[in-house]
């Protein structure tokens, strides 16, 4: 179980463990969070750095050509009720665009409200 978790940050050890949601070294005696790489969590942010969650309301921050829409979608277009996916490519947002239809869209293009 040692094998998989990360060395101390402060000293190198190999010998952490896990004391709660805690990593602790017991050579130094640092406490630490595991990162969420570390924990298996995906953590999606949007174009400024906020982190998104399934529900949240997002602006589109650039205009997109949407293939079979004369008008695409404008810059300042909220969308709400977004839900996280692992989508085709790097498109991680799946949601429903007023006048567009559903469709996925790339956390870069967004801004959380």
């Amino acid at each position: 179980m040692a094998a998989t978790l990360p060395p101390c940050p402060a000293c190198s050890s190999q010998y952490t463990y896990e004391m709660g949601a805690l990593l602790v070294c017991p050579e130094c005696a640092h406490e630490w969070e595991p990162a969420a790489e570390e924990t298996g969590e995906i953590v999606i942010k949007d174009a400024v750095g906020n982190v998104l969650a399934d529900g949240d309301t997002v602006t589109v921050i650039k205009s997109l050509k949407v293939k079979g829409s004369p008008t695409g979608i404008k810059a300042g277009t909220k969308v709400r009720n977004i839900r996280l996916v692992d989508g085709v490519g790097d498109h991680d947002i799946d949601c429903k665009v007023d006048g567009i239809g559903p469709m996925q869209l790339k956390s870069s293009v967004v801004k959380k409200v």
